[in-house]
Order: structure tokens, then sequence, then C-alpha cells
């Protein structure tokens, strides 16, 4: 099987990210277990830098650049995430920022992805193109593009956080993974594959956006109309082309679930776990909970990608 990236590249981010990266808990719950009949392990990135696991990809992404490049600064298009990773990254190496967001992305990424000192560039995610206006505004500045998750060193990044957990618990036999443009599933297939050969690995998309879904099934790349739903950080209308490489070749299934599921996660972390995780963090715990795929007497993984969340919208999401 040739893949453009291979778990030797999981290994180099893993070295770069050491003493960068925050080591996130893994949290267990009897409640879950015993909704699920299945021994649940949540790995827990809304501990990490930022809030979320986007801080790997970023990271490793800008520490793969050569100098020159790093001095010129960087560019990047993400509805927050991925934004606040890269800005808080670029503040560690003393460069410039600048991000494309959509106007509608929620205050509390805007604020704090300003707060790290990068430039904003608002744009209308309905009407525009931001992978237009990031290439135009890279080709005028001379900014380097580290996209969201259509990167190698961003998706070698993105399966350390698989490795720690894998690490740490030992045998799993599924693995449940958001999935949004595909970096953080891409890179956890890497990463799982390689040490747990047997496990069965499972993307977790909201059901409005369904387009990687949709591309597995069809054997290409599927792209559709901007979706709607509560689960922000996995709004995209294309998977990544190096990314879908590897999850076509890799991943035993995708599924989807509804936002009101989403919801109802979010309110489970929150009164049973006392922990706050976004909508797209919720998705491969809510297709465990609503058993989409069985897992009964299995033990499972599941990565809850972040914690980024309005706190107005939370509280009425979760009343």
């Amino acid at each position: 099987m040739n893949l453009p990236i291979t778990y030797n590249n999981v290994l180099e981010a893993s070295i770069r990210l050491k003493d960068k990266a925050i080591k996130t808990p893994v949290f267990t719950s009897r409640t879950a277990n015993q909704h699920s009949g299945a021994s649940l392990f949540f790995k827990c990135e809304n501990f990490q830098h930022v809030g979320a696991f986007k801080f790997r990809g970023a990271y490793n992404a800008i520490a793969s650049l050569s100098d020159e490049q790093r001095q010129k600064g960087v560019l990047t298009f993400s509805s927050g995430n991925h934004a606040q990773a890269i800005a808080y990254a670029s503040h560690l190496f003393g460069i410039q920022a600048l991000i494309v967001m959509p106007e509608d992305a929620p205050e509390i990424k805007v604020a704090a992805t300003k707060g790290y000192g990068a430039k904003i560039h608002f744009y209308d995610r309905y009407q525009q193109n931001r992978e237009v206006i990031a290439n135009q505004l890279a080709e005028e500045h001379g900014y380097s593009i580290i996209p969201p998750y259509d990167h190698p060193d961003v998706i070698a990044g993105q399966g350390t956080c698989a490795k720690e957990l894998i690490e740490e618990v030992g045998l799993l036999d599924y693995l449940f993974v958001p999935l949004g443009g595909g970096g953080l599933l891409a890179g956890s297939l890497l990463t799982a594959k390689t040490l747990l050969p047997s496990v069965k690995v499972i993307g977790v998309e909201p059901e409005a956006g369904n387009d990687a879904q949709q591309s597995l099934r069809s054997g290409q790349i599927v792209t559709i109309e901007t979706p709607k739903s509560i689960a922000d950080g996995a709004l995209t209308t294309h998977i990544g082309n190096y990314n879908f490489q590897i999850i076509r070749n890799l991943v035993d299934d995708i599924v989807t679930v509804k936002d009101n599921d989403l919801i109802s996660m979010m309110n489970f972390f929150a009164s049973r776990m006392k922990i706050i995780v976004e909508p797209t963090a919720c998705l491969g715990a809510a297709a465990v909970f609503n058993a989409l795929i069985p897992v009964k007497n299995k033990r499972v993984g599941i990565i809850l990608s972040g914690g980024n969340v309005d706190m107005k919208q939370f509280a009425q999401w979760i009343s």
C-alpha cells in the first residue's frame, strides 16, 4: 500500500511535539460503560493547548518549515480550533500568523485567536471560497499556507493523539474519531493500524455534512454544499486529498449522528463527567452511545477532539 504519509511521520512529529504538546488525560466513566456495555476510554483533547487536538498538527507543520519560510509568516483558513492552534504555535515561534475565518465563527474562538496575536481576515462561508481567499493573500504577502487538514505535517501531528491513547491504555477493539476534513482521522488511522493492526477505526461525521461518508461509498471525493450543524468544527464541503488516500485504504467505516445526539452527549459530559466538550468533539461518543456500531463487551477508544464552545450557547443547549 503506497500512502503519502506513514506512521514514521507520526513518530517524527511526536519528537517535535515532546514537551510542547500536553499529554492529555484519558478518562473513564462507570456510567458510560454501563450504558454502552463496553469499556470506554475517552482521550480528552479538550485539555490540550488552545483547547483542541489541532495544536498538534499546527505546531508540527510550523516546526517543519525552514527558518526563511517561518520568518515570512504563515496563513491558514479555519472556523476556529485550527485558527487558534496556528495562532498559538506561531506565537511560540515568534512569527506572524494571518487567519481566514468565517464571519459566524464562535466568538470564543475569534477572541482566543486574536489573543494569541494573530491577524484575522473574515469571510462569508456561504458565499465565498476560503481557499481562494487564502491563496490570494498568501501570494500577496509571501506567507506559507498551512491548511486545517489536507497537509502531510498536519496529519502526522494529529496522529500523535491516538499514539498517546494506545500507549496508555493498550489493546483497543475499536477507535472512534470525529471527522470533518479528515486530518485527525487520517493521522489516527496511520497510528492505530500500525500499533494495533486488528483495531477497527470508525470516523464519525454530523448527519448534515456527510461528505466523507459519501466519498468513501463512491470511491472518490464528493463535494457538498456548506452544511449547517452545531458541529462547527466539521462543517467541511469536502475531505482533503491526502486524507482521503489514507482513509479510503484504512478506515473500517464512517457513520453519522444527529445534532440532538451531540447535545445529549454535551449534557452527559457536563453532568456526569464534569467536563466541557464542544459539539464536534462529541461525534465519536454519540455514535457509541447510540449503538451505531455494536461494541458490547469491547474495549473502545473515543477521541474527544476539543472543548471550545461559546458558554452562552452551551448553556442553552444543555438546558
